[in-house]
């Protein structure tokens, strides 16, 4: 990220930014923004293929999380998917009332919402929607690789800022 004029001219001891060896702060050499970016990209290209099925890319990839493991709970489906259960809940009511999930009270611990994808719910998740995008995307076979790597970035970014608000 850039720094404050103050701290451009003070003298650092770790290496400088990728932004600063590269050209300059210039948004183009920011990796971040090239993210964001390209989350906003996936974002417009999912949507016509989305918006016919009825779903936002939010409920579609619910879906998908749910088709790896059916009857998580509320809060272990969130924490996979990044999302606070005051938000991913109104997103499950949604795709519960369209009969694609069940939620149901874990009898176990009843404080506890498991749920489940119906019949249709798998079968449009086996449609596989987003299969129509692997072309466009244009990686080939250095897909598995930009994806780990991503990953990975994110993983650290987590366990960074993690670190950081347990010290504070």
């Amino acid at each position: 990220m850039p720094t404050s004029p103050a701290a451009k001219g003070a003298e650092t001891t770790g290496p400088s930014s990728p932004q600063a060896e590269d050209g300059g702060r210039k948004l183009s050499n920011f990796l971040c923004f090239a993210i964001y970016s390209a989350n906003l990209a996936f974002g417009r290209a999912y949507k016509p293929i989305l918006d016919k099925l009825g779903l936002t890319y939010t409920q579609y990839v619910a879906m998908v999380a749910l088709s790896e493991e059916d009857g998580q709970t509320v809060g272990t489906l969130g924490e996979k998917l990044f999302l606070e259960s005051n938000t991913l809940t109104p997103i499950l009511k949604k795709l519960e009332s369209e009969g694609y999930l069940q939620r149901r009270r874990d009898p176990a611990d009843e404080r506890q919402v498991r749920v489940t994808l119906t019949p249709a719910g798998r079968k449009l998740v086996e449609t596989d929607p987003g299969a129509a995008l692997t072309d466009a995307i244009g990686l080939g076979d250095d897909f598995p690789v930009v994806q780990q790597t991503v990953v990975k970035l994110r993983d650290n970014l987590l366990h960074a800022t993690q670190a950081g608000s347990e010290k504070g």
